[in-house]
């Protein structure tokens, strides 16, 4: 009886050895992924500074201008397109000409009054 006691003592202790050996290499991997991805992250930081770095370099001002003037037609601004706000005229209401057009066909809203976001047709809004 002690024989199979030590047997199943000795097999539990390389059991036991083996899963955290397993576990040793399982932690190992996933801090080699670890250090892959913040390696990629720097990398993709790194790139996106230097898009950024292009982006200014492209917007200076000075070039901006050189452009325009080389392939825009623009022209100074003239006295005769400065207005006042007191000659805007002022805006029209809004018309719903669809609703206009299917109240005169007879299928505008019921007397009891349409409710929000309900659905009719022509034949549901008939009374009886």
């Amino acid at each position: 009886m002690m024989r199979f006691l030590h047997i199943i003592a000795i097999a539990a202790l390389v059991a036991s050895a083996g899963y955290a050996y397993s576990i040793k290499y399982d932690t190992i991997y996933y801090a080699e992924q670890v250090a892959k991805l913040k390696s990629r992250i720097q990398r993709e930081k790194d790139a996106i500074a230097v898009l950024r770095a292009e982006w200014q370099h492209l917007n200076r001002s000075d070039r901006l201008q050189v452009l325009a003037e080389r392939h825009l037609d623009l022209q100074p601004l003239s006295i005769n397109q400065i207005v006042r706000m007191s000659d805007i005229p002022t805006r029209q209401p809004k018309i719903d000409e669809i609703g206009r057009k299917l109240e005169a066909l007879g299928l505008g809203p019921t007397p009891q009054g349409d409710r929000v976001g309900e659905a009719r047709t022509p034949s549901s809004t008939a009374t009886p």
